[in-house]
């Protein structure tokens, strides 16, 4: 069992929130609106999940990466940083190009 995965997720995470907080793209700037699109985008996400494992499309691959920690069958603890990831990426893309437009549109 290792955590290079969820260390690697948790670094990534990291740099999120620090490019949030530097350049206020989704937290920093309107943080209830931005954890109820990130809790409901890892909800909605995590519910397709669980929906693909019961169908048998999903399947958790072995790795010697990853903790083998299980929140879900079939569904390992990284899976949950990952979408967090995901959504807060998706946060942060759409903050910067918000910010990008007003500033070119004030010029």
């Amino acid at each position: 069992m290792t955590f290079a995965y969820l260390g690697a997720l948790l670094f990534s995470l990291t740099g999120m929130v620090l490019l949030d907080r530097r350049f206020r793209l989704s937290f920093w700037r309107r943080p209830i609106v931005s954890a109820l699109s990130m809790a409901s985008a890892v909800i909605f996400l995590f519910i397709w999940d669980l929906a693909g494992v019961a169908n048998g499309i999903f399947f958790r691959g072995e790795s010697s990466w990853m903790t083998g920690v299980l929140v879900a069958p079939e569904v390992p603890l990284e899976e949950l940083f990952f979408l967090t990831l995901l959504s807060y990426v998706t946060l942060n893309t759409f903050g910067a190009s918000q910010l990008w437009l007003s500033k070119r549109s004030a010029r």
